[in-house]
């Protein structure tokens, strides 16, 4: 199967002698940069909210008993600064509710509210229907396959972090010096 011609994106940058590995990684690349983007698009339709607000509100949902601020930006992968912005946010439309962290006074702990629960669950029946529309290309099987052959590709990257963070532990190695010729 060739590249489907749907328009210019990311893919469209291969050329036919560009490594497989090259052509798979930018055809990924291109399929989830659409699928995110008919996600953000219906998202701030639907709902009058942003990926970044909805991705907050499920992690919240996975934790009733809260997240701190911090681990909310670990999960997310962003800084504090925009985990602190969707928060006031969040808070000032009665989704969540932002306390004082009850084992660290420098830290708040954040939390749904039952509207903000009601609405998650809204979105995320919508958001789940999207997905699977999205993805309708494929049977179940496909699905299945590629299923399998991503968390294959996820466990070869995790070894290859895991090895670059091993090999940045080991102490430098002596650098010798070459010997001036005259």
């Amino acid at each position: 199967m060739d590249s489907v011609e749907l328009g210019p994106d990311l893919e469209s940058r291969v050329q036919g002698d560009d490594h497989q590995a090259l052509r798979l990684w930018l055809r990924l690349l291109s399929c989830t940069t659409r699928v995110e983007g008919v996600i953000r698009k219906r998202l701030a339709q639907d709902f009058a909210t942003t990926l970044p607000r909805f991705d907050l509100l499920a992690q919240l949902e996975r934790h009733p008993q809260g997240l701190s601020m911090r681990e909310l930006s670990k999960r997310l992968m962003v800084t504090g600064g925009n985990i602190t912005g969707i928060t006031d946010q969040l808070e000032a439309e009665g989704y969540v509710l932002r306390n004082p962290h009850p084992s660290d006074r420098r830290s708040f702990s954040v939390k749904l509210t039952a509207l903000g629960r009601r609405q998650f669950k809204r979105m995320a029946s919508t958001h789940e229907q999207w997905v699977l529309e999205l993805l309708g290309g494929w049977s179940a099987g496909q699905q299945e396959k590629v299923h399998g052959l991503l968390a294959d590709l996820k466990k070869h990257l995790g070894a290859l972090e895991a090895a670059g963070q091993q090999e940045q532990q080991q102490p430098p190695k002596p650098r010798t010096r070459r010997k001036q010729q005259a």
